[in-house]
């Protein structure tokens, strides 16, 4: 099965934020050309999208997406604008943890993984292919691409925390045996605004040279603008800086005086080397005399995710960071900037921190985050949650968890409440895919879903399960409920720009017209759309 949480060790994290500060860090590859199976001559646009159909009527045959070339990308759509003919790519460092091997049921029934709300994988890859360069391969984290998107489920019973939702259909992209793709919801209750809990937020900000390259800091400055217009006299603000050093510019200052935060977030300027330890440790602090025990207390870190001084023994700071979260602490990171950029680090950061990740590219995802995420942003609602899928070996031949590779949990630390998990804000879903082999004529129960987390105001563990069984699956793809048609294009689109051995009978062509079918149900959707282009371009610097 799969071994504890498969991190990179935290003895390695800073030495590798130094040696990617000094360009030894392993940088992203150039774009490659992929075999002949998965490119595409050019075509016109498609039509342009349905109104929204609320779903398929009964009865109606599901006919698959018609065989055609894949269009040309528009590259002066959403003001992207067509990217520099000489773009070099970036130097950037990521961690490649391979794929999830299918596995025997009758030789491990049990998968157990920690859930993940982390969405940063995503918006890197928007923001290459907005560059006109094809994110590397291992910058790809599949289930960060899935749960950037809306899963249409419904909230939690009243007084419940989560409800756990499944589905399943036939995958499209499997070539010669009929597999199954079976979606895992976790939805966790939404907190009204008005009884979000007051916050105690401490800003860690870089404002290092490097931030001054394409506007980083600039790009910060507007986001936390629209977080901070957003609190009120029940939350505070603390702000602190490094570059060569680290320094308080905002003591805990209450969020109705937006003036006075406004004021030190707008007289930033970049500086001098990246000390990010001693900003990190100099925010805790200040976190620690902000604290308030009956609300959220949270350290926010907007960096680039690259160090050059100070302190690297990263096990000293991570194990601070968990003893920090002991008291109550928690860290959110948050990526800008991309040239001489540490994915590595902040993923870690936040997983050490049990916070999220997020990357920013622009203030679209900036009002996403903090505007219309808000109290999801703000709010945990459980701690340590983890999920564990008993498969009936009677009924399942092999099955393979679609991504998650790092978040990987020992099948036996599932019921160990000593173990981290991940953790899951207000309102927050999360969605896992398995892709599984039923034997034939099988029926009855395929898996039971165990979901398992810690209340972070009570402290009490609590256990739910749900049962799946082959009466649920549908028995083709096209009855599937329209959201998790899109979940599955978006994980099989993952897939290919992964370069995954499971994705190889696949093309992008195959991807983007099945993608274009299911835009029929979502009619204007922003994130529909941009999904589609996106995939034009990915097609377009794959040739």
């Amino acid at each position: 099965m799969f071994t504890k949480r498969n991190a990179l060790p935290l003895g390695m994290l800073f030495l590798l934020l130094v040696t990617s500060a000094c360009g030894g860090a392993a940088a992203t590859q150039a774009p490659t050309a992929v075999d002949e199976a998965k490119s595409h001559p050019p075509l016109e646009e498609p039509a342009v999208p349905a109104p929204a159909e609320p779903a398929m009527p009964a009865g109606t045959a599901y006919v698959p997406a018609a065989e055609a070339p894949l269009p040309s990308p528009n590259l002066n759509s959403q003001n992207w604008g067509p990217p520099p003919s000489n773009r070099q790519p970036y130097d950037t460092f990521f961690e490649d943890y391979d794929v999830n091997p299918f596995i025997d049921a009758e030789d491990d029934n049990l998968s157990t993984f920690a859930l993940d709300v982390d969405t940063g994988s995503y918006t890197i890859m928007r923001n290459y292919l907005k560059d006109g360069l094809m994110p590397p391969p291992e910058s790809v984290r599949v289930e960060e691409y899935v749960n950037y998107f809306d899963q249409g489920y419904a909230n939690p019973p009243a007084h419940q925390a989560f409800s756990i939702h499944l589905d399943g259909a036939p995958s499209p992209f499997t070539q010669t045996e009929r597999y199954q793709m079976l979606r895992i919801g976790i939805q966790g209750y939404a907190v009204p605004e008005y009884e979000r809990k007051d916050a105690s937020l401490t800003f860690v900000i870089d404002i290092s040279g490097s931030m001054g390259m394409d506007n980083r800091l600039e790009l910060v400055k507007r986001s936390l603008e629209l977080l901070v217009e957003q609190l009120d006299h029940r939350d505070s603000v603390s702000i602190v800086v490094y570059g060569t050093d680290a320094r308080v510019i905002l003591d805990p200052t209450p969020g109705s005086d937006k003036e006075a935060i406004l004021r030190a977030i707008y007289r930033m300027q970049p500086e001098g080397a990246t000390n990010a330890e001693a900003g990190i440790r100099l925010g805790y602090k200040m976190a620690l005399r902000a604290y308030n025990p009956e609300g959220i207390n949270r350290v926010i870190l907007c960096s680039d995710g690259v160090a050059n001084v100070g302190n690297t023994e990263a096990d000293v700071i991570l194990d601070e960071i968990r003893g920090h979260v002991e008291e109550g602490v928690t860290m959110t990171t948050i990526g800008f900037g991309m040239d001489n950029y540490n994915d590595v680090l902040m993923e870690q950061l936040a997983d050490n921190g049990d916070g999220f990740y997020a990357y920013v590219d622009d203030m679209r995802e900036a009002k996403r985050l903090f505007i219309d995420n808000l109290t999801s942003t703000l709010q945990t609602i459980a701690m340590d949650a983890k999920v564990q899928v008993d498969f009936n070996p009677e009924v399942v031949a092999r099955y393979r968890l679609v991504g998650f590779e790092n978040r990987a949990i020992a099948d036996e630390d599932f019921r160990d409440n000593s173990v981290d998990a991940g953790e899951i804000g207000a309102g927050h879903s999360v969605t896992a895919l398995y892709e599984v082999k039923l034997y034939p004529e099988a029926y009855g129960k395929i898996a039971t879903v165990y979901l398992r987390w810690e209340d972070p105001d009570t402290r009490q563990v609590v256990e739910m399960s749900k049962d799946f069984r082959v009466g649920d699956l549908e028995r083709e793809f096209g009855y599937a409920d329209p959201y998790f048609q899109r979940t599955v294009i978006v994980a099989e689109f993952a897939e290919i720009l992964k370069e995954s051995y499971w994705a190889e009978g696949s093309s992008l062509g195959d991807v983007y017209r099945e993608a274009v079918r299911v835009s029929e149900f979502f009619g204007r959707d922003a994130e529909m759309s941009e999904l589609l282009e996106l995939m034009r371009r990915a097609g377009h610097w794959m040739e």
